[in-house]
């Protein structure tokens, strides 16, 4: 199936669509500078450029247990971590199964490792009202 996603609310419809189980793998990323950064990163990354994202609260969930993005940019918020972009990946179950916990975990840390890295272009990523952004790894 070939759907075109412009916001979170078609990536979850496209995924509640899916013949088989998914979960939804969800690292909410800040964007931060290093200790060392030079004074020309400080101004790029004070008009909003540059920087680094660091993931601060990565969670698995059912794409029927997301109402909308407004609910889970809501439920976010209880965590008390700032957050600037949304990381998103997704696996399927088999056999109408969902993918076991032991499976989910190992990918969402595998996924973190990768964002931490930079290795970022197999993601979808969301800003923080709900809209597909496109970054460029540096």
């Amino acid at each position: 199936m070939t759907t075109s996603l412009h916001s979170f609310a078609d990536l979850l419809a496209a995924a509640r669509a899916q013949p088989q189980p998914q979960r939804l793998l969800l690292v909410f990323a800040a964007a931060e500078l290093p200790r060392d950064a030079t004074a020309a990163e400080r101004e790029r990354f004070a008009h909003g450029e540059g920087g680094a994202l660091a993931p601060t609260v990565c969670v698995d969930k059912r794409p029927e247990d997301i109402a909308d993005f407004a609910a889970l940019r809501a439920e976010s918020e209880l965590t008390g971590q700032h957050w600037d972009i949304l990381f998103v990946g997704a696996m399927s179950g088999h056999n109408r199964q969902p993918p076991s916990d032991d499976a989910v975990a190992t990918s969402l840390r595998t996924m973190v490792e990768q964002i931490k890295g930079g290795h970022i272009a197999q993601f979808i990523t969301v800003d923080r009202e709900g809209e597909l952004v496109r970054l460029h790894a540096a």
